[in-house]
């Protein structure tokens, strides 16, 4: 294999060519770092290339100086770095920026790399529960009157109920498909199966949203490893391509946000799409944020799987299981396979396993011909409709 800095041709193909978990769940005797240096020698060892190629890193969340801190742990001196925080959207907004850094010839190997222990933390009261993101700035006029987070997505899947009809049960069914999908899943934190009536009648969290309609929190960590066509040759796996990328920022402050029932995925998936050259109706599975089960329908809508509107429907009858019309989560999600904080780097390990055909017994999404999926979308949210990026994925 070349060395990292041989190659830097302008206008290359950008391939994720390894992807890995770290311990997850239930982790009480590791810390953050420990679980960024799992994930990254693991996603190092699936892609089958040694660290030393390695000349950018993807970061956020850790430290203080959050690249170079979680670099130097790793053993890595990249010169091509970016700690980009957008919440959850971060890690498919990074992969937008590290596949432009690739093909402009900026970098050739880029890991993104992510850990987090906010389920033991809380356990071992390191740290409370997040009730705000502070109460500086815009925050301050909506933060002392207890508008949450958890109440801002409430108030808008409010609106899209007054608005389109949608029902408790239609939202509901969100949740009952991906404890379905994640019952397969071994690594998932939560596999037992829930209903509709388990769901509407959990205790409520904020109005309408009762527990289960909510992310659970757990610890873990992920990485996915970008590079250039150049290194593909070389790779100990299947390269999944990144076809079409787009980025969109909406408010913060919810009276800045023009319509409760559109999110900035509106404007991020058109634009991904559109690079791509192909549409919704393409697309073979879709890893979607879901820290709450309206992310997921309004999102759906928004990427353009179904009209404005009418995402209550669509979620219905099983579409979004393993083997429905539109397989959606397929690892369990955010509400019941993990969730440790800034989850969208897991939406790209998903993705791109099920592409790749790695997905493993049970779990395996295969078309109606019984072939892989070619086309997959993993769209992560941010804040609280703050921000979305949308990546489409090519299988190789």
């Amino acid at each position: 294999m070349p060395p990292a800095d041989s190659t830097h041709r302008i206008g290359r193909r950008v391939a994720v060519a390894g992807v890995a978990l770290s311990d997850g769940g239930r982790v009480d005797e590791a810390t953050p770092y420990t679980l960024h240096a799992q994930a990254a020698r693991r996603a190092l060892a699936d892609a089958g290339i040694d660290r030393s190629l390695v000349d950018g890193l993807a970061s956020a969340g850790l430290g203080t100086l959050a690249p170079v801190e979680v670099a130097e742990y790793l053993g890595l001196r990249p010169t091509w770095v970016d700690s980009t925080s957008v919440g959850g959207s971060t890690w498919e907004v990074m992969a937008s920026h590290a596949a432009d850094a690739i093909a402009q010839g900026r970098a050739n190997a880029v890991l993104l790399v992510y850990g987090s222990t906010a389920r033991a933390d809380l356990k071992a009261r390191r740290r409370t529960a997040d009730l705000s993101f502070g109460t500086r700035g815009p925050l301050q006029f909506e933060v002392p009157y207890g508008h949450t987070l958890i109440a801002k997505y409430a108030m808008a899947a409010r609106r899209h109920m007054h608005q389109y009809g949608t029902t408790l049960e239609q939202l509901a069914q969100v949740a009952v498909q991906a404890r379905a999908n994640a019952a397969a899943n071994p690594d998932a934190m939560y596999r037992e199966p829930v209903t509709v009536d388990d769901v509407l009648s959990g205790p409520v969290i904020a109005d309408p949203f009762t527990k289960l309609h909510c992310c659970i929190r757990s610890d873990g960590g992920c990485a996915a490893l970008l590079v250039a066509e150049d290194l593909v040759p070389d790779l100990a796996t299947r390269p999944v391509w990144i076809l079409g990328s787009g980025t969109a920022v909406s408010h913060t402050t919810m009276s800045e946000w023009e319509d409760f029932t559109v999110s900035p995925a509106a404007t991020s998936g058109p634009t991904a799409f559109a690079q791509a050259g192909v549409t919704p109706g393409d697309i073979d599975l879709a890893q979607i944020y879901d820290a709450f089960t309206y992310m997921t329908l309004v999102t759906l809508e928004d990427l353009g799987f179904c009209a404005k509107g009418e995402g209550g429907s669509f979620v219905e009858n099983g579409r979004l299981l393993r083997d429905g019309d539109l397989p959606v989560n397929t690892d369990g999600g955010g509400l019941s396979a993990c969730h440790p904080g800034m989850r969208g780097l897991f939406l790209l390990v998903e993705a791109v396993r099920q592409l790749r055909g790695d997905a493993g017994d049970g779990r395996q999404v295969r078309r109606r011909d019984g072939t892989l999926p070619e086309l997959a979308v993993a769209s992560g949210t941010g804040g609280w409709f703050c921000s979305s990026g949308t990546l489409v994925l090519g299988r190789g």
